[in-house]
């Protein structure tokens, strides 16, 4: 079965409007947590045109890189490291408007301007994170957030065999 995107044109926020219920369609009985994450990311990187937008998902006591589409990137990264690992020990949303200023920031790649990345949370546990790199300085805000949320909380993502979010 071949699957379309339909991409609409306009705000930040119409964009993300028209996209929620497209992904829930993709995801709409799919268990594999691979397909979905990757569904997530292409409808993301597709619709947005994002430098690098993927998940990393919490194995073994640090994020594992899983499903992303963009430039190659960190295969690990280490528990309160980067923001990644920040977004995972505080179990929240984190954007940065420029990551040279981020303390402790992980350049996987120098291109990367500005971040956000976005917990999956089950069972109180944070599962995974959303991270999404722009190329350009302070593309992130609290729209993104919001809808960035709002996409991890809404759909079924299978994570270390745990229906998270249904």
């Amino acid at each position: 079965m071949a699957e379309e995107l339909h991409i609409r044109q306009g705000s930040k926020k119409e964009r993300y409007e028209a996209l929620l219920p497209q992904i829930a369609a993709l995801l709409s009985g799919e268990k594999d947590q691979t397909a979905n994450m990757a569904n997530i990311v292409a409808a993301l990187k597709q619709t947005f045109d994002f430098f690098w937008v993927g998940f990393y998902t919490v194995k073994e006591g640090e994020l594992v890189l899983s499903p992303f589409q963009g430039p190659v990137a960190c295969t690990r990264i280490r528990y309160g490291k980067g923001v990644c690992g920040t977004a995972w020990k505080e179990a929240r949303t984190v954007i940065v408007p420029d990551v040279e200023l981020f303390p402790g920031h992980i350049a996987c790649n120098a291109a990367s301007r500005s971040e956000i990345v976005v917990p999956v949370i089950a069972g109180g546990e944070v599962k995974a994170v959303l991270d999404i790199d722009s190329s350009a300085p302070d593309s992130f805000d609290e729209t993104d957030a919001h809808y960035l949320e709002r996409i991890c909380k809404e759909n079924v993502i299978c994570i270390n065999n745990v229906v998270c979010i249904q």
